[in-house]
Order: C-alpha cells, then sequence, then structure tokens
C-alpha cells in the first residue's frame, strides 16, 4: 500500500517531466528539420546516385552549377574520345550519363541540308532511359529557313515512326548560324509553329554579329523572338560586359530570363588532334572539366530552376508529337 500510495504521490512529477520531454524533443526535431531545408535543396538529379556522391553535392550549395538540373546536348561528333579511366557511353547506351545525373538529352537532328546519322539512336537511348526528349537543327546561312524548317520537323517526325517512341514530346531548337539575320531567325520561329504548334526553343552562339543584329531588331521583332525559351552559350568570363549569363542577356535586349545554359563546350583542335574543353568558372559558379566520372568531354548544360520547374518547362514548351 506505501509503495502505490508513493506511486501515486509522483505521478504529477512524473507527468510532468513527461511533457517537458515530449515538448523539448519535439522542438529539436522542429529546429533541425528548419536548418536543414534552409540550407540546401537535393535535385532529383542526385537520387539514385551513390551516397558519397550525394554529400559531395550537399557540399556544394553555393554554387548553382552543381546542384542544378542537367541536360546533355549531343551530336554525330559524339561521343568524343576518352581522356580519362571512369565511365563511357554510346549512341544506343546512355546509362552512363543518366547515372551521373543527367535528366534530359537534345541530339543534333541536322545542319543544313546534311541529317545527323546518330539523332535516331541518341533519342532512343534516351528513351530508354527515362530521359527528357530535346532535337536541335543548325539553321545555316544561305539556305532558306523555312525549308530546313521543314526538313527538321519532317525527320523528327521519321525518328519517331520508324523507332516507336513512346515519348509523349520532344523539345524542338533553332541553333543558328552566327552570320544570321533577324528574319532568318523569324522565318524559322514561324515555320515551326505553324507545323507543329509550339515555338522553338532559340539557340545562340557568343557571337558579334548576333548581338549586333539582335539588338538592332525592332520592337516587333523582339517581341516574337521573345516568346521562344532562350538557350545561352557562355564558357568564359573574359569579356568585360559579358561576365555572366544575366550579362549576356541583355546585351540582346530580347530576353529577361534565359531557361538552359550551356556552361561548357567542347573544341576539336587539329593540330593535336584532341577534344578541348571550354567550361566555366567566374565568382561563386564553378565546374570541373568532366561530368561525374565521365571518361569523356561532353557539352553539359544547366536548366534555370528546380527539377520540378524543369518537368513542367518541357511539358510547356516541347511538341507533342
Amino acid at each position: 500500500m506505501l509503495h502505490i500510495i508513493r506511486m501515486k504521490a509522483l505521478e504529477p512529477i512524473v507527468s510532468r517531466f513527461t511533457i517537458n520531454a515530449f515538448f523539448g524533443f519535439l522542438f529539436f526535431v522542429l529546429c533541425l528539420s528548419g536548418c536543414t531545408n534552409s540550407q540546401i535543396e537535393v535535385t532529383e538529379a542526385s537520387r539514385g546516385l551513390s551516397t558519397a556522391t550525394q554529400k559531395k553535392n550537399l557540399t556544394a550549395r553555393y554554387n548553382p552549377l552543381s546542384i542544378a538540373p542537367h541536360i546533355i546536348n549531343v551530336s554525330e561528333y559524339d561521343p568524343k574520345e576518352r581522356q580519362r579511366s571512369g565511365s563511357y557511353y554510346t549512341p544506343n547506351d546512355l546509362t552512363a550519363l543518366r547515372r551521373n545525373g543527367a535528366l534530359g538529352l537534345i541530339a543534333r537532328c541536322g545542319k543544313g541540308k546534311h541529317y545527323d546519322k546518330k539523332c535516331a539512336s541518341f533519342l532512343a537511348a534516351a528513351e530508354r532511359q527515362r530521359m527528357l526528349l530535346g532535337s536541335y537543327y543548325f539553321v545555316v546561312k544561305g539556305i532558306d529557313p523555312v525549308w530546313q524548317a521543314d526538313r527538321f520537323v519532317n525527320r523528327i517526325q521519321s525518328i519517331k515512326s520508324s523507332l516507336k517512341l513512346r515519348s509523349p514530346e520532344i523539345l524542338l531548337v533553332g541553333d543558328f548560324d552566327s552570320r544570321s539575320s533577324v528574319t532568318d531567325i523569324i522565318r524559322f520561329i514561324n515555320r515551326i509553329e505553324i507545323r507543329t504548334g509550339q515555338r522553338p526553343m532559340i539557340y545562340l552562339e557568343n557571337s558579334d554579329h548576333l548581338r549586333k543584329v539582335l539588338s538592332s531588331a525592332t520592337s516587333s521583332q523582339k517581341r516574337r523572338i521573345a516568346q521562344c525559351p532562350y538557350w545561352i552559350a557562355l564558357y568564359s568570363s573574359k569579356r568585360p560586359g559579358m561576365e555572366t549569363p544575366e550579362k549576356l542577356m541583355r546585351e540582346y535586349g530580347i530576353w529577361n530570363r534565359w531557361s538552359l545554359w550551356q556552361y561548357s563546350g567542347v573544341y576539336w583542335d587539329k593540330r593535336r588532334s584532341k577534344s578541348v574543353i571550354h567550361n566555366y568558372n567566374y565568382g561563386r559558379y564553378r565546374s570541373s572539366s568532366y561530368f561525374g566520372n565521365m571518361s569523356c568531354p561532353l557539352e553539359r548544360n544547366i536548366f534555370n530552376g528546380t527539377v520540378e520547374q524543369l518537368y513542367g518547362f518541357w511539358d510547356n514548351s516541347s511538341w507533342k508529337w
């Protein structure tokens, strides 16, 4: 009986201790959760990777080039030669790219009168990896841009039909010759929209001529081009006034936001018979020469937003073929 009395006497103390401990633990959990969420957002590009790779991504939270959603672009000149030990890919097997975090692939369809030999294989391989599909056409100066737009659409339709691709959509891109005129660009845009119901993304080299002609375009011409998403190319911060994507974008006087940024390009050095990597490093933007553990050079791009926003952008901007 005395034991029972003592236990009853302790009940208020135990109850107060239990309540205080519970709320203390709850406060700790909430604080911990708040700190974690405010420091870093782990993108889907890091999911499915090794724990070591995920930790590396977490430590790079102040470097957008490390954690932003990645898209790879390729042509019939890819894959480039191996330059170190590591993973490799082929036009028929993109497992290594996907494993390293690439969420989408944009394959060149053609250039002027020439069709790329590997476009179909690349698109089929990307679909097998459940990557976002895209294709670009290099619009050559001196050849009717409407004719090139038709050639682009016809070829993509043929690839889908012959390979029985199941992806519901594909992002179409116009890559314009550095000598192109504003009229060339707009005629290509108009034809793609007529044929597909969707405006293409615009990729522009960092060209003095293109900056000059586009910045001096009429207001109506600028409004028309601005309706298309902008894919910017910038590998270096050496040119004054064009050190960042935002500064370069202002030089054109058309867009107020870029969608994709090609921050790593590859050039062929004939003298050395070797692919040379040019990748952007400036301020808080830092990039390595290679993509993850890949053994070969790649042309790499990041999306200006989160993974969720990337999928929304692709859905809104792609041709429902």
